[in-house]
């Protein structure tokens, strides 16, 4: 038997839904190791293990900041643990036991945030890279979740092919019950869930909606997600420029998710980098034709599965949303592949390879 800590801070984040499925199946798949999950105090809660082997531990120590080289790297020395899995890139970088590491991408080292303050994101993002590679080379083994990610972590930073595993992630069926938005019920609208950060290229998309107008003038594009700093910039943007037809939710339950995803007449992902494109995979499940972009992962997760265009280009973009607007085989076409490809993915199965990393690394000689 084998004591097994996983560093679960982004429980509860988007970020964390890969850690969330992650232990839900490793609780149903190992009846040998120990496991101890850290979790954020204000997570504490929010989720009861059923396996007695797994118990959870406050962790108070923020990611990028000093605490998290001090005051984390103290708390998981003194579990003693055989092994540590950090489920995100932010580690102490002393830390010198046993480890593992997912990366999910490299977006952060990429691009820039308006929201933050350019000097001190600029530092920050200097010193990730760091700890990208520092976390790259002392891991015993790196997960990551698509062979795009994969290749751009050998690229970044010259590590050995062979010190990586891909585990996929999968998109859920929302069980909660439809909850329809009053002002989007009986309008034709396309549909963008998640962040507003630079990277997702939303003002790309909001230029190619507002072409699209001009001949579709009834066409809403609804923007899905918590109004952050960046989405209250863009907001702000779309007001000072008079542009209509652009609705901005906030927050949404999963039930009004779920509505969404039901009732628009395409999900758009514009996204200019991406680990996986979970977001475009839900949309999947739920009957909504995608068109995405056609940068890093996304054909590899999609497949024949969307219609893809340029992100970049504004004009390819509207041209591909207009396609499946107006082309009703193709529409049909895509609903049906996407019911197909989404299938194909499994949380259990990359919890199973997960489990694999595990007894790999373990088994491995010291």
């Amino acid at each position: 038997m084998a004591k097994i800590v996983i560093d679960a801070r982004q429980y509860t984040t988007s970020t964390g839904r890969y850690t969330f499925r992650l232990i839900q199946y490793l609780e149903k798949l190992d009846s040998e190791n120990e496991y101890v999950v850290l979790l954020k105090p204000n997570d504490m809660n929010v989720y009861e293990f059923t396996n007695p082997r797994f118990t959870k531990l406050a962790c108070p120590h923020k990611e990028f900041t000093v605490d998290e080289q001090v005051g984390l790297l103290k708390q998981v020395k003194s579990l003693n643990a055989d092994l540590v899995h950090f489920a995100i890139v932010q580690q102490p970088i002393r830390y010198r036991g046993r480890h593992i590491t997912t990366i999910h991408d490299l977006t952060t080292a990429r691009f820039k945030n308006p929201a933050k303050n350019n000097l001190v994101f600029t530092v920050k993002q200097q010193v990730y890279k760091w700890v990208i590679r520092q976390a790259v080379r002392k891991s015993q083994h790196i997960i990551t979740i698509s062979n795009f990610v994969k290749s751009d972590i050998v690229a970044f930073t010259g590590v050995d092919p062979q010190k990586l595993t891909v585990t996929y992630e999968a998109a859920d069926a929302i069980t909660d019950a439809p909850e329809p938005i009053e002002e989007l019920q009986d309008k034709p609208f396309l549909l963008y869930v998640g962040r507003p950060t630079p990277h997702k290229n939303l003002e790309r998309l909001i230029e190619a909606h507002q072409q699209i107008r001009r001949w579709q003038p009834e066409l809403l594009l609804v923007l899905a997600g918590k109004k952050d700093a960046n989405y209250q910039r863009i907001e702000a943007e779309v007001t000072a420029r008079n542009l209509s037809g652009i609705v901005f939710t906030d927050f949404i339950s999963e039930g009004q998710l779920r509505w969404l995803y039901e009732h628009c007449a395409a999900y758009v992902f514009p996204s200019l980098s991406e680990g996986f494109g979970l977001p475009g995979l839900e949309a999947m499940v739920h009957g909504a034709p995608v068109v995405a972009s056609n940068a890093t992962c996304l054909p590899e997760i999609y497949g024949p599965a969307a219609h893809y265009f340029d992100p970049l280009n504004i004009n390819a973009m509207s041209t591909a949303i207009n396609d499946v607007l107006t082309n009703e085989e193709l529409r049909n076409d895509l609903i049906q592949e996407g019911k197909v490809q989404a299938a194909k993915y499994s949380w259990q199965r990359m919890a199973e390879q997960t489990l694999g990393v595990y007894t790999q690394v373990l088994n491995a000689p010291k």
